[in-house]
């Protein structure tokens, strides 16, 4: 058969029931495959787009997510979202279009060395140059985005190698030399691991993102019940302990909660499991007091000690390990470390519904947390609105919070929504940002009419880039700020009305409630925009 039917055709064996693209000349004899397909192809309107929405789609389905471009500026402008996605451990599969194989190297119309240019933040690509080996190499190429460590992995294809015939034969099990991951963890070090927990006077889970990406969420809870050690998450780890448990204690790092960067400063053993302790979540890497015994439990054995010193590394699954902790570990009382902490403890904040000018983002997302269901996802960009989400926004039940974490993109969380709603179409999803990056990609508006999805896209409209206007506060005085001003912001109602999109807009803290409802009640697609004061901080 042609190698694009070929490739079709391993897709749909891999249940790949949506790919997210962008068609081009390099990549017409692939879309002739997808048309009789089964698989949907979900049109974008920028190849940045397609990266995000399959991470989205990726994260929600606990899947691999698949993107499409054509050569050269298709596949340049997916990079972005490719490294977003290899910095946050995003399973996903890229294809993109290459000139044909006789004219690569002469600088041809639409050439990019996208293998190149992806080399440092993917986990492996590939450019094809037999048509008898595409089959084995998208084999391999699954295989390696969804073990170990997750990450993307990149397929670069010729126009001509598109075209050619090859045998469909899938081998039976990918042969990659010197990639075999660790996931079950050493005995002898989880041995090490209890005997320190029995002996640890004020102990801490610190849960990362590698949490949720192992399914260990349930298992993370149980482990923390019984033993009674309290846990903190990252900005990725958000979702991994329902926020309303006796042992949560919050989220830590710059933006993160006092009272669990003051618990993570006074314990003797802090369990790192998941998590690759970014220079945000431990205060560039001062978190943890150099006292303090450390257990690293992670998948990537690159990352343990790279940052924080380690006295017990664990290679393995976040997963795995806990269960051989759970079977292995007695029952424990931290009753006197669990009264220390409490009594640190500072009053929650009461929610307030008092008439203003503008929307206080954090009584917004806090009257939203109420009205929202329990197995909602949340998408979040970045800037305030990621952290205002992150601390306001209850993580309860089984909601999740989808964000980029490491490269900090902009643009992120409307296409990863969309990706989201794909997914799980019957989950509820709301995707939050600010003006600033909602006009990166609020041409996504179509996707999602076109679509008729029904989910919330929130905007917070400071008609300037807050956060960068809080850094340039705290760096150089009040009133230096430059460059983050939107003076003529498009009125965003009028833009979602145009694409067919339910709109409302919020102008005081009396309207929120009533209006939250209204507009998760809609059965399509919604637009709902919040006026902020332009001063409004994060803290």
């Amino acid at each position: 058969m042609k190698v694009s039917d070929a490739i079709v055709q391993y897709l749909e064996t891999k249940d790949i029931t949506h790919v997210f693209g962008y068609p081009g000349g390099a990549v017409l004899p692939l879309y002739e495959s997808l048309r009789t397909s089964t698989i949907e192809h979900v049109l974008v309107r920028n190849e940045q787009s397609a990266a995000h929405m399959a991470s989205g789609y990726s994260r929600a389905k606990k899947t691999t997510g698949v993107c499409i471009a054509t050569s050269g500026p298709g596949a340049t402008n997916l990079i972005t979202g490719i490294a977003t996605a290899y910095m946050d451990s995003i399973p996903m599969v890229i294809i993109t279009g290459q000139v044909s194989t006789p004219m690569i190297g002469k600088d041809s119309f639409q050439e990019a060395d996208i293998t190149g240019a992806t080399e440092p933040f993917t986990k492996h690509n590939y450019l094809v140059k037999d048509p008898n080996q595409m089959i084995p190499i998208l084999q391999e190429a699954f295989y390696i985005a969804s073990t170990g460590r997750p990450g993307p992995v990149l397929i670069d294809i010729p126009r001509d190698i598109f075209d050619a015939h090859t045998t469909y034969r899938v081998p039976k099990e990918p042969q990659i030399l010197g990639y075999k991951p660790t996931t079950q963890g050493h005995d002898g070090q989880l041995k090490k691991i209890v005997q320190s927990l029995k002996k640890a006077k004020r102990p801490l889970i610190y849960a990362g993102g590698g949490i949720i990406q192992s399914n260990a969420e349930e298992l993370l809870c149980e482990f923390s019940k019984k033993t009674n050690v309290p846990v903190v998450n990252t900005l990725m780890g958000i979702g991994a302990m329902p926020m309303d448990s006796e042992l949560y204690v919050g989220m830590v790092g710059f933006h993160g909660n006092k009272l669990a960067q003051a618990v993570l400063n006074k314990s003797d053993l802090v369990l790192i499991v998941g998590a690759r302790m970014s220079d945000r979540a431990t205060l560039n890497f001062k978190a943890i007091a150099p006292t303090t015994d450390v257990v690293h439990i992670d998948i990537d054995p690159a990352e343990i000690g790279k940052i924080v010193e380690h006295h017990i590394p664990v290679v393995g699954d976040a997963y795995a390990i806990l269960k051989k902790l759970m079977d292995k570990t007695p029952v424990l009382s931290q009753s006197k470390w669990l009264k220390e902490i409490s009594e640190m403890k500072v009053p929650n904040t009461v929610i307030t519904l008092e008439a203003s000018k503008t929307v206080n983002p954090k009584t917004a997302l806090r009257v939203l947390s109420r009205i929202a269901e329990e197995s909602a996802i949340m998408t979040a960009d970045v800037g305030q609105n990621q952290i205002w989400a992150a601390k306001n926004f209850e993580f309860l039940g089984t909601r999740r919070f989808f964000t980029s974490g490491g490269l900090g993109t902009m643009g992120y969380s409307l296409s990863a929504g969309i990706g989201a709603k794909i997914g799980t179409p019957a989950k509820q999803v709301i995707s939050v940002m600010g003006d600033g990056s909602f006009q990166m990609f609020m041409s996504e508006l179509g996707t999602l009419s076109e679509l008729e999805l029904p989910m919330m896209v929130l905007v917070f409209n400071n008609n300037r880039l807050g956060m960068v206007r809080e850094l340039q506060d705290k760096a150089y005085g009040k009133g230096k700020t430059f460059g983050v001003d939107f003076t003529k912001n498009p009125d965003f109602i009028k833009i979602a009305s145009a694409y067919d999109i339910k709109s409302y807009r919020i102008t005081s803290n009396d309207m929120l409630e009533e209006t939250f409802k209204k507009a998760l009640s809609e059965k399509g697609p919604v637009f709902v925009e919040c006026v902020v004061d332009s001063e409004f901080d994060t803290l």
